[in-house]
């Protein structure tokens, strides 16, 4: 079902992924896996926009979290194919040995 904010003038997609890294990931690996995730606009065509960063709050309350990754998308359409794009799918799996755990969370903004 479409959400009746994807219809409104100049609104994007948001999809926020976080994630914690296990005690397997070392620096190498996560730099890797930081350029890996960096690639995917150059590799899939629906990503509108990409940033990313490093937990530097100091509250404390990022539950091990410490990356946060910022993908936009013009359309749900757009998201639905970046899910299964080959691209992502191999991110995902050179990833899924170093992850603890992720937060995914999509929403409308503009």
């Amino acid at each position: 079902m479409r959400h009746p904010i994807a219809d409104q003038p100049g609104k994007v997609l948001r999809h926020v992924v976080l994630f914690a890294f296990n005690e397997t990931a070392g620096p190498e690996e996560i730099h890797g896996i930081e350029q890996a995730f960096s690639a995917l606009p150059g590799q899939i065509e629906a990503i509108h926009d990409f940033e990313w960063g490093v937990d530097v709050s100091v509250e404390g309350l990022s539950q091990g979290f410490s990356h946060c990754f910022l993908v936009t998308f013009l359309s749900e359409a757009d998201r639905d194919s970046y899910l299964p794009h080959p691209a992502h799918q191999a991110f995902v799996a050179r990833l899924q040995p170093y992850l603890a755990k992720a937060l995914v969370f999509d929403y409308w903004s503009g």
